[in-house]
Order: structure tokens, then sequence, then C-alpha cells
């Protein structure tokens, strides 16, 4: 992944190594833990922006609905 900046959740904890970091690409949405930074998951937009929707809405993993 051509580097980007790394933005990190507004819930993470102030010292910084329990969070979900984000970072855009030209492309696609890449996600990271901070304590192994060098695991990245890539997604697309659509894709992050339906799970964060539906995570908002309580959806939970396998309802029909989501």
């Amino acid at each position: 992944m051509a580097e980007g900046i790394w933005l990190k959740s507004s819930f993470s904890e102030a010292a910084g190594n329990a969070c979900v970091e984000i970072a855009a690409t030209d492309n696609a949405i890449a996600l990271r833990e901070s304590d192994a930074p060098a695991e990245v998951i890539m997604t697309g937009r659509g894709a992050l922006r339906g799970l964060i929707l539906g995570v908002k809405a309580g959806a939970a993993v396998g309802d029909a609905a989501g």
C-alpha cells in the first residue's frame, strides 16, 4: 500500500496502542490495529460505509436485515 495518512479512532486510548487506524488511498480504504501496523486490511469505500451504518443501526453479524 502506498503510504497514506493514518488516522486513529476518536475512541482510542490516550496511550494509542489499542485502537483502529484508517487511511484512504485513491481506490480503497486501509484499516489496521495500532499494535500490529504491518497487518493491513483493504476494503472499498462502499463496503466500509455499509459496515459503519450497520453497526450504528445495531445490526449483528448474521442478521438477515444487514
